[in-house]
Formats: structure tokens, sequence, C-alpha cells
């Protein structure tokens, strides 16, 4: 008797006793294999890739990335002029007559030109032929009056050309000279950008009239006059009074 009360006094002080009758620990769960990344880019990535320096490159001869010139996987081609620059007469086609009024006018009257191809293109912002055509002749005055030509016009006017190759994403002269030549073809977008600034101002120096008439062709061809925009108007008619015969 006295030997089994030792042995049991002995395993219930043993450490070892209680460690046999604990829940075995449960294994941790391992960690999500984390997904895996694919190598899909965004348009605004691939126009960084494609040579974009600020996150909106320009497609391979197309528009920048952010104007949506990529459909279906192929970039959109450069429009070209309908005329060249010194085809001042027009074409012979249902715009003759027009071509012809762009070109007297251009010749005698630039200003009106000008006005009238301005007020086309911000039709949308509602500003007016006048502003457009006085503040033209205040710069063609001041120029002749202070330096014997008409270089300050040409300055303000080079925006109209900058702005209608945007608008319907016209080829310009810069880009032009580089599709000839193959040079030049690592410019980034904010040097081609300046580029074709730089070159709409020089045509405007160096041949402004005939560039005020390609454009007046160009923007007749492309946009209606904004005074032929107004929505038709349906007149209701009342129906005459009618009167009703008595039989004999």
């Amino acid at each position: 008797m006295a030997g089994n009360r030792e042995s049991n006094v002995q395993e219930e002080s043993s450490p070892l006793l209680s460690l046999q009758f604990q829940e075995p620990e449960k294994p941790a769960k391992a960690a999500p294999a984390p997904a895996a990344q694919t190598d899909e880019k965004s348009p605004v990535q691939m126009g960084q890739v494609n040579g974009g320096g600020n996150g909106c490159g320009w497609t391979a001869d197309g528009l920048p990335l952010t104007h949506g010139s990529v459909v279906s996987g192929e970039p959109m081609g450069r429009n070209q002029w309908d005329s060249d620059l010194l085809a001042c007469l027009g074409r012979n086609d249902e715009f003759c007559s027009s071509d012809l009024e762009v070109c007297l006018i251009g010749s005698v009257a630039p200003c009106v030109l000008y006005g009238t191809n301005a007020e086309r293109l911000s039709s949308s912002t509602g500003s007016s032929f006048a502003s457009h055509c006085l503040t033209y002749s205040g710069l063609y005055l001041i120029g002749n009056a202070f330096f014997g030509w008409n270089c300050l016009a040409p300055w303000f006017a080079a925006r109209n050309r900058t702005a209608m190759r945007h608008k319907f994403n016209l080829q310009g002269g810069c880009e032009a000279f580089q599709s000839s030549c193959g040079c030049c073809g690592s410019m980034g977008d904010e040097d081609q950008e300046q580029c074709e600034a730089f070159c709409d101002v020089g045509t405007h120096l160096f041949c402004h009239p005939c560039a005020l008439c390609q454009e007046g062709r160009e923007v007749r061809r492309r946009l209606p006059h904004p005074g032929f925009n107004a929505q038709p108007v349906l007149v209701m008619i009342p129906p005459g009074e009618q009167g009703m015969g008595r039989e004999a």
C-alpha cells in the first residue's frame, strides 16, 4: 500500500503527466500565395513606353493616346490638308466659287478672312466675328506703323493654324518634313509640339496670305457657318373655318 501511494504521488507531481492530457496544437495555416502579376499595361503606360515622357505619348503616326486615337488596337493616321499652301485658287470642285472668294478676300482684306476663320473654329465658345476682325486690324495697323510691315498679325494668327491642326488631326509642317526625309524620329512629344508651333508661326510670317487662304479653304470644307446652325422652327397653322351647308 505504501508503495502504491508513493507511485501515485510521483505521478501527480510529475510535470510530464499534464503534457499527456493537453490537446495537440493545430498547425498554422499557410499564407496565401501572392497573385501572379500580369504584364498587361494601361494605354497611358503604353504611351510612356512608346516614347511619351508625360504619360500621354503619341502613337506611331497618330494622335496622342489621351485623344482616343487607338481604335481596335490600330493607330489613327494623320489627315492631310485638303489643298496645298500655294494652291491659292483652290480646287475645281463644288467649293470652287468659295475658294475664289477666299483668295480674293485674303488678298484684299486679310482681317475679314481671319475673322471668318476664327469665328468658325470658335463657334462653340460664342466669340463673334467682330472681335477677331478688330483685334487683327489693330495689330495690322500697329505693325505697319512702327515696323513698316505686317509683322504682328501673323504671330497672332498662327494660333488659329495650331488650333485647326489639333481639331482636325492635320499633319504639321515639321511632321511632313520628318516623313519626307526620315530624320528627327526620336523627338519627344513636347519637342514635337514645340517644333510644330514654330512651323505654324514661320508659315504665317513668311507666307501669311497663303496660310490664311489655306486655312479658309480647309475650315469652309469641314465646318458650316455658325449662322447656318439654327434649328428649324415648326409653325402650327390652325385649320380654316368649315361651314355646314343645309340640304334643300
